[in-house]
């Protein structure tokens, strides 16, 4: 497995990722219309848009092909002015998760962060989701909810603050 920093030739890998995870993860908490419209062509596209502007890294299989992904940057709201980074994306197929990739990912995105000044960053996450755990494991704490509106459903999220993140960083 190799983590390496995204290049808009991989769109087209990371929009199968971001897809398919959202069909695995989301059933059940996202409506059924919305999971079943998800479009790999025009995710790619997007990702295309996305990658000429973002830092994203992804996490590869032994045959090259992207099993995972996370992008992340500067906080984007401005409502957490002791933050500054965030975690916009993260997704990992279902065959690979548990494995450490997701930690790997989380990583690469501190150290970037952290080679920018960023000391601390903040991660939304689908109260619902399966995999929230995970984000406590490596130490993010709840520091707020809101909703979001998906296909007309109120969703609740929560919000994963790290004060510092060089605690992902060292974690082995």
């Amino acid at each position: 497995m190799m983590i390496r920093r995204a290049r808009v030739l991989d769109a087209r890998g990371i929009a199968k990722v971001h897809v398919d995870s959202w069909i695995t993860t989301y059933r059940n908490i996202v409506p059924d219309e919305y999971l079943d419209g998800l479009n790999y062509l025009e995710r790619e596209k997007q990702w295309e848009r996305n990658l000429q502007h973002s830092t994203a890294f992804v996490a590869e299989n032994v045959a090259g092909e992207v099993i995972g992904f996370a992008d992340g940057g500067k906080e984007r709201s401005g409502d957490y002015p002791d933050v500054g980074g965030e975690i916009y994306s993260i997704y990992i197929l279902k065959a690979y998760q548990g494995q450490g990739v997701g930690k790997l990912l989380m990583q690469a995105i501190s150290k970037e962060l952290l080679d920018r000044d960023i000391q601390s960053m903040l991660v939304w996450v689908l109260k619902e989701n399966q995999s929230s755990g995970f984000y406590e494991n490596l130490g993010g704490k709840i520091i707020d909810e809101k909703y979001i509106t998906i296909a007309g459903k109120q969703i609740p999220e929560l919000a994963y603050e790290w004060a510092d993140v060089s605690v992902i960083v060292k974690q082995n």
